[in-house]
Order: C-alpha cells, then structure tokens, then sequence
C-alpha cells in the first residue's frame, strides 16, 4: 500500500456486525473474535459507527484478553461521514483507540465523503495524525476517482493507502472506475461484501431474502435485478460443484486475481473457519475465468 514499502494483509474479517443487534446476538458473535485471533486473521476492520462504538469496544475486550506478547492483527477504523469536520476528527480517533485499548492504529479511514465538508479540512488533520503517530497511515472508504484525486492533494506528503469499496463478483459498478487510478497509486482496494450479502456464499439459490430481512427488496435482490441475479448464483454454484471446491473460494480468490483484499463478515465460529478454509484453497485459473464470464452474463 503506497510507494514506502508497507505492506497491506491480503484478507479481514469486519465486524460490521458486532453491537448491532440484540444483547444474545451480540453475546453469540463475541466468540468470533476469539476465534480469529486464534486463526491468526490477519486484519479486523471496524468503524466508530458500528453500534455506536460497541464494536470497537468488543473488538478493544477481546484485545485485553490477548496473552502478554501475543500477535495482534492489523486494525482499520473508519471515522463517520459525521465526523470530518477539523475540530471533530481528533476526538473521533481518540474515541476509536479508548474503545480498542490502543495507543496508535494501523489504519484510519474516511467512512464515506460528506459532500458539505470540504476533503481538505478532513484530509489536513489526518495527515497531521499520521505524522503524530496516532495513526500509521490513512485511507478511505466508498470514494469515486476525483474524490480521491482531491483527498490526495489535501494529505500532501501524507500517502492514501486505501479506499475501501463493495466489490465482488457480482457487484462492480463503483470499483471498477477506480481500479486503474487505484493501482497506478497505490492503493489497495479494500472489497467489502466479496460474498454479496450471501450470495456467493451458497445462500439465496432459489429464493431472495425473506419479509424483514434488510436485503429484501435491495440491490442484486431488487424485484427487477433478482431473476437474473438468481440465474447467475445458480451457474455460478453448479460451477463450483463441478471444480469442487466451495462457491466462497470462487469468490475471494476471484478478487485475489483482482488486486483487492477482501473484508469478510461472519456470524459463526463455523462460518469464519469455512471462509478461511477457502482462502487457502485455490481454484484453478480456468474455474476463475469460467466464473468472471458468468458474472458478467458471458458464459458459454
């Protein structure tokens, strides 16, 4: 990430999830942050927005309960598109460490752009935190080519090191504009929902989400985009059934081929170490074009 040298983990979980919901369901996801620090997950992403601060504050408990010496993940926060004026980026980010029990974070980013704030008011102060320490270094989230061509100019020698972006398989419309610009300056993008909300994870075959679930109704489960959706996830499971290896493997290493690093959720211990398990386990190159040609509406 950059041009100093840093390195960029391939692979997060998010905890998206973690402080959203009820006290018992918040109860049953805590052990998931156990789980990866045993599996030694390399990134955890969080943001102050997550619960309100409750997912960094599991996220900060489950870091107490770490051994003395013990490894601990890369971590990324992102400060709220209600956040980024100058006088409240600072105690946003002093908010942040509190919650995690930390001095310093691996990587701050920008939740979404606030168009009735300037970027260089943002920007100006993070560059100042990165150059404190208190951040080691700065990136953000869901912003176009020009957003991040105004977000660099404000850092000034202060580098962007990435723009986190929903992106995956069957989603691509915003990272796709910004790929190229990306690469060329060293960006990484971070791809969050590389299973699209389920979908690439084997769920939804035959049937969208049910009444009262969020994705009901929305994006690729929209009324007008989901026959069409359904007939890709379809070709796209019998795909991974003839390679044989999991619709998950498909996707992530499909976004591996792209240079993104995907930001998983999981729900479940089990979940987590079977999303982990198809990291590790590669298709084969013409399993990967096979399913791009799918996604696309290509296939043979």
């Amino acid at each position: 990430m950059g041009h100093r040298g840093r390195v960029h983990p391939p692979l997060g979980l998010g905890l998206w999830n973690l402080g959203r919901w009820t006290p018992k369901e918040e109860a049953g996801l805590r052990p998931v942050i156990d789980a990866a620090f045993e599996a030694r997950v390399p990134w955890i992403d969080t943001a102050e927005v997550y619960g309100g601060g409750r997912s960094e504050q599991l996220l900060g408990d489950a870091l107490a309960r770490l051994e003395a010496g013990a490894p601990r993940p890369f971590l990324s926060s992102k400060l709220s598109y209600d956040h980024l004026r100058a006088r409240q980026v600072r105690p946003s980010l002093q908010g942040t460490l509190r919650r995690l029990g930390l001095a310093s974070l691996d990587l701050y980013l920008v939740h979404f752009p606030n168009p009735r704030v300037p970027l260089a008011e943002t920007m100006g102060e993070l560059a100042a935190l990165e150059r404190e320490g208190k951040v080691g270094a700065v990136g953000v989230s869901n912003f176009s080519v020009e957003e991040l061509e105004a977000a660099r100019a404000a850092l000034g020698e202060t580098e962007l090191v990435a723009n986190q972006l929903p992106f995956n398989l069957l989603e691509r419309e915003e990272a796709e504009p910004v790929r190229e610009y990306c690469r060329r300056n060293g960006i990484v993008i971070e791809a969050y929902s590389p299973l699209a909300r389920g979908l690439l994870a084997g769920r939804f075959r035959t049937a969208g989400p049910r009444a009262g679930d969020p994705r009901r109704g929305r994006g690729l489960f929209d009324r007008e985009r989901w026959p069409t959706t359904r007939t890709k996830v379809r070709a796209l499971n019998a795909l991974a059934e003839e390679a044989g290896v999991p619709l998950v493997a498909i996707a992530l290493h499909w976004l591996f081929g792209q240079g993104a690093a995907p930001v998983f959720g999981s729900g479940t211990v089990e979940q987590l170490r079977a999303t982990l398990q198809a990291a590790r386990s590669p298709p084969a190159k013409g399993v990967l074009e096979r399913a791009d040609r799918i996604a696309r509406g290509d296939a043979d």
